[in-house]
C-alpha cells in the first residue's frame, strides 16, 4: 500500500500535467477574447481579425478549459482527503 506522501506526490504530478495540457486552452481563450472584443479590426495578427477563426479558437479553448475543470476537481478533492487523513492524530 502506498504511503500518504506517495499518493500525494502522484496526485500532484497529475495536477501539474493537467495544468500543462490545459495551458494552450487558456491561451486560445485569451486570444479569442482579444480578437472578439479588443482588436476591432486592428489585431497584431491578421487571423485574429477573422470572425470565424476567432469563434473557432474560442470554442476550442473553452472545450479544453472545461475538460481541465472536470479532471482537476476530482484530483483536488482526492488531494484534500489525503491531506486531511494525514493530519488526523
Amino acid at each position: 500500500m502506498k504511503t500518504f506522501n506517495e499518493k500525494l506526490i502522484q496526485i500532484n504530478k497529475k495536477i501539474v500535467l493537467t495544468q500543462v495540457i490545459g495551458t494552450p486552452g487558456a491561451i486560445l481563450l485569451g486570444l479569442g477574447i482579444y480578437g472578439m472584443f479588443g482588436a476591432n479590426g486592428d489585431a497584431f495578427h491578421p487571423l485574429l481579425n477573422d470572425e470565424i477563426f476567432v469563434k473557432n479558437i474560442l470554442i476550442i479553448g473553452a472545450a479544453i478549459e472545461i475538460w481541465q475543470f472536470y479532471v482537476l476537481i476530482p484530483l483536488f478533492k482526492k488531494r484534500s482527503e489525503i491531506m486531511q487523513k494525514d493530519n488526523t492524530p
